[in-house]
This record gives structure tokens, C-alpha cells and sequence, in this order.
């Protein structure tokens, strides 16, 4: 449930809610907006049975959450939240583009590709040190090798890094080295890494799973939140359907109907949605036009040779044709890139 208290409420009246919640074992989280306090309960309600909140000063209404995700839900939190990656806000005015190589392959690679992309006005670069592969002999990354490229070009860019974790010892390293934790859409609902991965305090981008529907994601994300940790970002990048004609069907509508349940910010990557370069760009500008707060780009030097995901990566010039073509868009829905 959620306690709406009156416009501008009194500290006091808060606290003594808070408390009575509090005395019997459940967790209250509040929400202060600029006009109106939410306070959010979190656990047995039945606990409260005995207590009439309608009561108590400055208590103005109590609304029945009916979804299991709590912390997660717009009505806990009806101000839209916004995540800071490094020197970056994601759900803010920027349209932020995160972009890179689907696997770091060398520090050359990773190297000309920050720089490159940096010009072409991305904000964040992403890589792969851990690639959880569908085929056991494909490429499987450089982990903490890959890692340490990652951190000298934020060094040498200035771009916030984010990087995919797969496992415990995966996260252990990448705190090291990075700014934002991947997780992928194979380990969505990977429970033990949601938490250890809510436990770092880093920002977290949360890939939708392959046959995931919206509640099960957002209830992916209460994991994280649940550790303590609210920045967390969710990422759109297709889902498994009959189609054939693209890797996945990229669900545009998940856009509005994240925004209508949730307060965590929303970006979408077209890339492995669609799994063929050419079809990027359109996507990019629906994904623009629906509302999401960022997309995730994949580009790489020279495709042909990448080791992974080459079909879908942009070359640096139609990487700077597509922000450049981005941004009139961008601008007539009040953001900037």
C-alpha cells in the first residue's frame, strides 16, 4: 500500500506514520515530490490491520498496490527518477547514447572506437569484457584485461564506461574498472546477481529478457532497489518472438508502458533488436519518438572483422550520420543530445 499524506505535510506528521509502520516490522519508504510525501510499505500489510492510518494528521488518502514490484512502481514513486553515470544523467533532458563494441578485442579496438564515438557526440561507452555466448566455442571476452582498456579510455576520453557482468567474481572485478554494471538479458532473472549487483551502489542498466513480460522485468529491477541501490536503468533491446526477419522484434510499445508503471528511466538498443545494421537508424528515431530516455548503439571500426555481433555494429561514419540525423528529433521533443 501507499500513504498519500496532504500537500506540504509537516515533518512531524511524517515521522509519527513512519514510525507506527516502523513498530511492526515493515519497511517505509518515503518519496517526497515537491508538493505531496508518499510513503510507500513494504511487507506484511496484514500487520497494519489493526491500525486506522486514515486518521492520523495530514494523512490524506491510502491506495491499494496491487503489483508485486514496490519500489519499482510509480506509485511509490511518482517522480520520474534520474540515474547518474560518472558526469552523465540518464532520464533527465539529455537523450543519452551509449555506444561501443559489442566485445572489447584489443585496446587498440576499444581505443579508436571511444575517440571516435566521443566526436560523433556519444556519452557513455560501452564494451564487452564478459560475453555469455549462446555458443560455447564463440568469443567469450577478456575480462579483466578487457576491463582495464575500458577504464584507460574513460581516462583518456573522459567517457563514463559501462560493461556487462555475468557473475560474482565478474562484479567483484568490474567495480574496479567501471562506472555502470550490465545485466544481460540471458541473466534478467539471475536473483543472486541482481542482488550482488544492487549491493555495489553502482548504477545498474537491466536488459529486458528474451521472453520477459513487462512485470517480470520490473520485478528484475525490484531486486536491485530492494539492496539499497534506486539507480537503476532499464534497457529495451527485443524480445523472442516467431519473426525471423530481425534477431528480435524490438517492442517499441514497452517505452510508454514502462513510463506509465514505473519512475526508472527507459533506453532502448535497436542494435541487437534488430541484428542488421541497416534497420538501426529507423529504430533508433521510433524508439526517440516513443519517449525513451537513451539508446544503446553498437560500432566498431571495421564490422566485418568484429568477433562479435559485426551485422548489427555501425561503422563510425554511420555512427556520426545517425546522431547527426538524431538530433533534430531530439530537439523537437525538448531534449538535446
Amino acid at each position: 500500500m501507499i500513504i498519500v499524506m496532504k500537500p506540504k505535510a509537516k515533518q512531524e506528521s511524517i515521522d509519527r506514520v513512519r514510525a507506527i509502520i516502523e513498530e511492526k516490522g515493515l519497511y517505509a519508504h518515503i518519496s517526497a515530490g515537491h508538493e505531496v510525501t508518499i510513503i510507500g510499505v513494504v511487507g506484511d500489510k496484514t500487520k497494519l490491520m489493526d491500525q486506522n492510518l486514515e486518521i492520523y494528521d495530514e494523512v490524506d488518502k491510502i491506495v491499494a498496490v496491487t503489483e508485486s514490484y514496490k519500489l519499482a512502481n510509480k506509485k511509490f514513486h511518482p517522480e520520474p527518477t534520474q540515474v547518474k553515470v560518472g558526469n552523465i544523467t540518464i532520464g533527465g533532458d539529455t537523450m543519452v547514447i551509449m555506444s561501443g563494441p559489442c566485445a572489447v578485442e584489443n585496446r587498440q579496438q576499444l581505443l579508436t572506437t571511444a575517440h571516435a564515438i566521443k566526436k560523433a557526440g556519444a556519452h557513455i561507452l560501452r564494451g564487452g569484457a564478459y560475453k555469455p555466448r549462446t555458443s560455447p566455442y564463440a568469443f567469450q571476452g577478456l575480462e579483466e584485461e578487457g576491463l582495464s582498456y575500458m577504464k584507460e579510455a574513460r581516462e583518456e576520453t573522459g567517457l563514463p564506461v559501462v560493461c556487462e557482468v555475468t557473475s560474482l567474481d565478474a562484479i567483484e572485478s568490474a567495480v574496479k574498472y567501471v562506472d555502470m554494471l550490465q545485466i544481460g538479458a540471458r541473466n534478467m532473472q539471475n536473483f543472486y546477481l541482481l542482488k550482488e549487483a544492487g549491493k555495489t551502489g553502482l548504477p545498474v542498466l537491466l536488459k529486458r529478457g528474451l521472453s520477459a513480460t513487462i512485470d517480470e522485468w520490473l520485478n528484475a529491477a525490484e531486486y536491485i532497489i530492494a539492496e539499497g541501490n534506486p539507480n537503476v536503468v532499464l534497457c529495451e533491446r527485443g524480445i523472442r518472438t516467431f519473426e525471423t526477419a530481425t534477431r528480435n522484434t524490438l517492442d517499441i510499445s514497452a517505452v510508454p508502458a514502462i513510463k506509465s508503471k514505473s519512475h526508472l528511466p527507459i533506453i532502448v538498443d535497436p542494435s541487437h533488436a534488430a541484428g542488421v545494421r541497416a534497420y538501426v537508424k529507423s529504430l533508433s528515431m521510433a524508439a526517440v519518438a516513443a519517449g525513451a530516455d537513451g539508446l544503446m548503439i553498437e560500432t566498431h571500426p571495421d564490422p566485418s572483422t568484429a568477433l562479435s555481433d559485426g551485422p548489427q555494429s555501425l561503422t563510425f561514419d554511420q555512427f556520426e550520420n545517425l546522431t547527426g540525423e538524431l538530433g533534430p528529433l531530439v530537439k523537437l521533443l525538448g531534449k538535446s543530445l
